[in-house]
């Protein structure tokens, strides 16, 4: 009796620790994509210098993640075309925040934390 009630013991620590692992690449990952669509942001409404390496990285790492948001506004353009307020990048920062949101929300529920 004591045996199975530690093993039942062990196997919860085991999935509670896989399910802490998940959740924690999530917000990880989650994150990462969040401070690369930031970058994005602040190097296009601050006018950066496209042919620049730096931006140029920045904006071919982060084009997949805005594709889907790319032309669901205009976006507001001053300073001859230099500064772009980029809107749709916003939107993306707040979808990406709302889904890692829920992949958590559903990793908790899974265990049974929800």
């Amino acid at each position: 009796m004591q045996l199975r009630q530690e093993e039942q013991r062990l196997e919860l620590a085991r999935r509670a620790t896989t399910s802490n692992w998940i959740i924690n690449s999530i917000y990880f990952f989650v994150g990462l994509l969040e401070i690369l669509l930031g970058l994005r942001f602040l190097l296009r409404v601050l006018g950066a210098n496209t042919d620049n390496t730096f931006a140029q990285v920045i904006y071919n790492l982060s084009a997949p993640f805005v594709a889907p948001f790319s032309t669901l506004f205009i976006s507001p353009v001053t300073g001859g075309g230099a500064n772009i307020f980029d809107v749709n990048v916003l939107i993306a920062i707040v979808v990406y925040a709302l889904l890692g949101w829920l992949a958590v929300w559903f990793v908790r529920l899974l265990q049974g934390q929800g």
